[in-house]
């Protein structure tokens, strides 16, 4: 054993006792030094929870909720450990925040929620696949570890394409050798111009059959949206014209509108 192997024991050994001549003093303590007590207790493992949340780090979630989440595992073991069990304070507490942090990820980290087969099927690749590298002194290959676990090749690839749902692709991630499209560019969407298109034909036809004056007067109208006195000053025309003229053409664009829609249904 190296020589900071050896002080890095001596230093888990002292925290042990200590731990214990804590946990002693909060049963037998009075409820007024309870508070300082769990604090010493806590403060003496909030390395240990810094160091376990940073295992999880990249997968997801912000290093800061991990470490909060870990934290939280911190009290819940501080609640439960029972003193002179054959356990140490810290052997009993790595289990407790390793399930909490866990159960986070699983409740929480999945953007898009896979089934929970998947869930649990990516929990032993996992395993295994550390199990496998460890023995085998090298990354090891989706075959070994099928075949380690009884899979089908189908199951892998599931699982592959469900680790996308811990962090997707961004759509304004830029697409691989267009520095300049985006991949939201090619997303389909729905125009919704498309259901005018044919009403827009059907009235660029009917205006090319009106004379200049009456194109003239819807353009006024609806394009410069003047009003009819407006119109009627600008065309030396008076306002009861203007408004008779209008009515007629909007009338024959109706008509029209109502044969066009007459022939299609037909």
């Amino acid at each position: 054993m190296s020589r900071a192997q050896c002080g890095s024991r001596s230093s888990f050994d002292t925290r042990d006792r200590l731990t214990d001549r804590l946990f002693l003093d909060l049963r037998r303590g009075e409820v007024s030094s309870r508070t300082d007590v769990l604090e010493r207790i806590v403060r003496l493992y909030l390395p240990l929870c810094s160091t376990m949340a940073r295992r999880y780090d990249g997968k997801g979630i912000e290093l800061d909720d991990l470490v909060q989440v870990a934290r939280y595992g911190l009290l819940k073991a501080i609640e439960r450990y029972e003193p002179g069990l054959g356990r140490s304070f810290a052997a009993y507490a790595v289990p407790t925040i390793s399930g909490e942090l866990k159960r986070h990820f699983r409740d929480r980290a999945w953007v898009v929620r896979p089934p929970r087969r998947i869930q649990e099927l990516r929990t032993e690749v996992t395993a295994t696949r550390a199990e496998l590298e460890q023995r085998l002194g090298r990354s090891a290959t989706e075959h070994e570890i099928a075949e380690a676990l009884d899979l089908a090749a189908d199951d892998l690839q599931e699982l592959a394409l469900a680790m996308s749902c811990f962090r997707p692709t961004s759509i304004d991630a830029a697409i691989a050798g267009d520095g300049l499209a985006e991949s939201a560019a090619t997303l389909p969407y729905e125009d919704g111009g498309f259901e005018f298109v044919e009403d827009h034909a059907c009235l660029s036809r009917e205006l090319a059959k009106l004379d200049a004056r009456s194109r003239r007067l819807l353009a006024l109208r609806y394009g410069d949206e003047l009003t009819q006195r407006e119109i009627a000053a600008l065309l030396g025309m008076t306002q009861m014209q203007v408004s008779r003229a209008l009515a007629r053409i909007l009338l024959g664009l109706r008509t029209a509108f109502a044969i066009e829609d007459h022939d299609r249904s037909a």
